[in-house]
């Protein structure tokens, strides 16, 4: 029996092409972002739940209390030491350093390579490699990491560094000089995991390289490239934690008005809190989630639109078969039959497409997914399920309506609208699409105007034509003029600033602060830039009152922005010239002699902040040069050749200043890509779907368009029936769809401090966009069956 329903289902299939390549493509496009959906979410939640005892495992954070609440994924440098000293809660702590964009020079022979590791190098604990399950595959993990200059370093970069030689026991070269010994290799690291590097050098090497990170007393300040973990013991909560870290407060910082909270997030929540700088927010993958289930559920509207336009052509098909004998439950299932087999059909194709686009989804999230339906069970149910839920969704509806004809009526051609279920069910439905896809253009438009209002609205300071180029290793107060020397001669380079960072960027120094000698610290943080005095002119920055620094290789003043000055609630900047800044714990002392235009030293995202800049070479980490665009290959050809001579033995890098603040958006750019992909998906399943109901209008109304015609009718009367049907429709879907795209984005927006207003101009678009591609989308069929012949057309019932 079986067999035959699958066999007569073929024998439809194929004999009605146009119908069976709709309903295909629309369900496989379907199945194929359903697909693309559950291995990203399915990725994404699996991160770092491959270590033993995970749900033990945290990591240390603070929430800073100031004039405002700030989040930062890291504690003082010397709260691990303490903690694991004073207390006895934690089988494991373990410290880790990130520096990111270090350079790695191997010596081999007479032979220099240098390797630049954008993901950093790591100063890490050996119990780090007790807490986390990142094996070993030569060396002791006990003894590997107890001396200074040692290091371990993952199979992939042993290859690259080594080739095919041992590499344990062989020297590389990392910043200001120090030679490292490799003493293991790990295996690989997995991709589901938010620990990055592939270098890990014991933690007592960075004294003298980094020695805040070591420094018992470093309590005042937070570096936000170190982490703690700890593992707690069995039984003990993050809660008891918690209540006794309020001491540390007390002891180290009894005089700050900047109030930390120590806190233990779990390794759970690691990857998806915003907060704390989590790669994907579970709200994202919720949303896309929810946006699969929608786009598969319009599939299956649309088959059952499709199907039951067909209806009235099967039904004498059906008549025949009830008169032979078939039974109303034999019907339906065939029809089920149908629809599996077309489900199958959708999911080949569908993985087809998911694995053309799975480079692509890829590259979007940096990530390194795979679809492997034969090792990935949860894979295979998911596509077992899905097969089975849209088969009895997309089939039940039409396969009980068929099933339901009475056969003379069949076979006298006397079924209407109402044993198909009539217009009302389908215009349901289709709102229902038209409102999905209304939404995804509104939210799309929104982002769009949002992503270019944040990349090209004024920041207050000159970021196009300045090329950020990396300081080099080993680099001192000469060195650093000798360079800006010769960058400043080449043709083409305007002008030069040595500096720790661009005005606006994700490296940020914040401190403590004491205004004019005062006896406490301000309430709030003081984010500290180090530069030189052309940084000012560089970055076209504007003073309104007191003057620009001096040239200077040491700290001798200040020059601070006007947020500075208002949160010291004093309304003439004028009035801070000459008092004293005291920062970083007292260390750094000078007068104010300028203030600044405030300008966004971060992104959109964030307020501005009290910010002050200082000249002090050994703080400088980068060179910004502004060049003349008009010969930009050759100056950045000549300050490469200029860069390679000085550090022979390191790797010149660069990056213009536009692509790095373009780069604090990379999130929303990647939800905008994802939201345009979604909403192309959406209108053309739901332009399928306006398809179907336009057949089905123009099968039920062939007689009433012939006596129209007879009538005097014209063409456009004729056009105007199907319109007038689809503009309702449209109209009502936008009616629904407005107030929930209008929520939805509003609250998108209040992640930005800076952002756009939303502007009945989108809402007007998107109505437009949707007018548009009904017409287009009927057009063909309302043309059709108004050109028909009235003859034919009456005859026809």
């Amino acid at each position: 029996m079986f067999k035959n329903y699958f066999k007569i289902s073929w024998r439809n299939l194929v004999r009605n092409k146009a119908y069976t390549t709709i309903n295909v493509a629309g369900m496989a496009l379907s199945m194929a972002c359903g697909i693309l959906i559950f291995v990203l979410v399915s990725f994404n939640l699996s991160y770092d739940n491959f270590h033993p005892n995970a749900n033990r495992i945290y990591r240390c954070v603070t929430e800073a209390h100031r004039d405002e609440v700030s989040y930062v994924a890291s504690v003082p440098p010397p709260f691990g030491s303490s903690f694991r000293r004073d207390y006895t809660f934690a089988e494991e702590v373990a410290r880790i350093v990130n520096v990111y964009d270090e350079t790695v020079t191997i010596k081999l022979g007479t032979e220099t390579k240098a390797f630049k590791e954008p993901a950093g190098i790591n100063f890490v604990e050996a119990s780090y490699f007790n807490i986390f399950n990142f094996p070993l595959v030569e060396g002791n993990k006990k003894t590997a990491l107890a001396n200074p200059n040692t290091a371990v370093i993952t199979q992939k970069a042993a290859e690259k560094y080594f080739g095919n030689q041992n590499p344990v026991g062989k020297i590389f070269t990392i910043a200001r000089g120090r030679n490292i010994t490799v003493t293991g290799v790990l295996k690989n690291l997995p991709a589901n995991t938010d620990a990055k590097g592939e270098v890990f050098i014991s933690y007592a090497t960075l004294k003298g390289y980094s020695d805040f990170f070591v420094d018992d007393n470093s309590w005042g300040g937070i570096g936000t490239s170190l982490q703690c973990f700890v593992r707690l013991r069995p039984g003990v909560s993050p809660a008891s934690v918690e209540n006794v870290l309020p001491a540390y407060v007390k002891k180290y910082r009894p005089k700050s008005k900047n109030v930390h909270h120590y806190k233990l997030q779990p390794l759970a929540d690691v990857h998806f809190d915003a907060r704390y700088g989590g790669a994907m927010e579970k709200r994202t993958l919720w949303i896309l989630s929810f946006i699969g289930i929608f786009i598969i559920v319009t599939a299956c509207v649309n088959f059952i639109n499709l199907a039951t336009a067909q209806a009235l052509k099967r039904s004498k098909e059906v008549g025949v078969r009830k008169v032979l004998g078939s039974m109303r439950s034999q019907l339906f299932w065939q029809f089920i039959a149908e629809t599996a087999m077309i489900a199958v059909f959708s999911i080949v194709v569908a993985l087809c497409i998911s694995y053309t686009l799975l480079p692509y989804v890829n590259t979007l999230f940096k990530a390194q997914m795979n679809i492997n339906v034969f090792t990935n069970i949860k894979l295979l149910l998911f596509l077992l399920a899905l097969a089975v839920v849209i088969t009895m969704l997309a089939g039940a509806y039409p396969g009980i309506i068929l099933s339901n004809f009475k056969p003379v009526a069949a076979l006298k051609g006397k079924i209407s609208q109402q044993h198909i279920g009539g217009f009302n069910t389908r215009r349901g439905l289709i709102i229902t699409q038209f409102a999905i896809s209304q939404v995804l253009i509104t939210g799309m438009i929104v982002i769009a105007v949002q992503m270019h209002y944040a990349k090209d609205s004024d920041l207050g300071f000159t970021k196009n034509a300045i090329v950020m180029v990396p300081m080099g290793m080993d680099s001192t107060g000469t060195s650093v003029k000798t360079f800006k020397s010769s960058l400043a001669a080449i043709p083409g380079v305007q002008k030069v600033s040595a500096c720790y960072a661009p005005p606006s960027s994700r490296g940020d120094w914040g401190t403590n602060c004491k205004y004019n000698n005062d006896a406490e610290d301000e309430p709030f943080q003081l984010s500290m830039k180090a530069a030189d005095e052309q940084y000012i002119s560089t970055f076209g920055l504007e003073m309104v009152a007191g003057r620009n620094l001096f040239p200077s290789d040491t700290l001798r003043e200040y020059v601070v922005n006007e947020t500075f000055v208002h949160k010291l609630n004093i309304k003439n900047p004028q009035d801070v010239i000459g008092k004293k800044l005291s920062a970083n714990g007292g260390y750094f002392n000078a007068p104010i002699v300028g203030v600044m235009k405030d300008f966004h030293d971060k992104s959109f995202k964030a307020d501005i902040n009290a910010v002050c800049i200082y000249a002090k070479w050994d703080n400088y980490e980068q060179f910004a040069v502004k060049i003349d665009m008009k010969n930009a290959s050759q100056t950045l050809a000549a300050v490469g050749k200029i860069w390679n001579n000085v550090y022979p033995d390191q790797v010149y890098d660069y990056k213009f200043l536009d692509d790095q603040i373009a780069d604090f958006y990379a999130t929303e750019q990647t939800m905008l890509t994802l939201v345009q992909a979604f909403t192309f998906v959406a209108i053309f399943i739901g332009s399928l779907g306006l398809y179907g109901l336009v057949m089905f209008m123009a099968v039920q109304k062939t007689k009433e368009i012939g006596i129209r015609k007879v009538l005097g009718s014209t063409i456009a009367q004729i056009l105007w029936i199907f319109g007038r049907e689809f503009a309702r429709l449209v109209v009502i879907a936008f009616v629904v769809a407005a107030p929930i795209a209008w929520w939805l984005m509003n609250s998108w927006l209040q992640d930005f401090k800076f952002h756009i207003s939303i502007s009945p101009l989108f809402f007007a678009a998107t109505i437009l966009l949707m007018f548009t591609i009904a017409f287009v989308t009927v057009g063909y069929q309302s043309v059709k069956a108004a050109l028909m012949n009235p003859v034919k057309a009456i005859k026809s019932e």
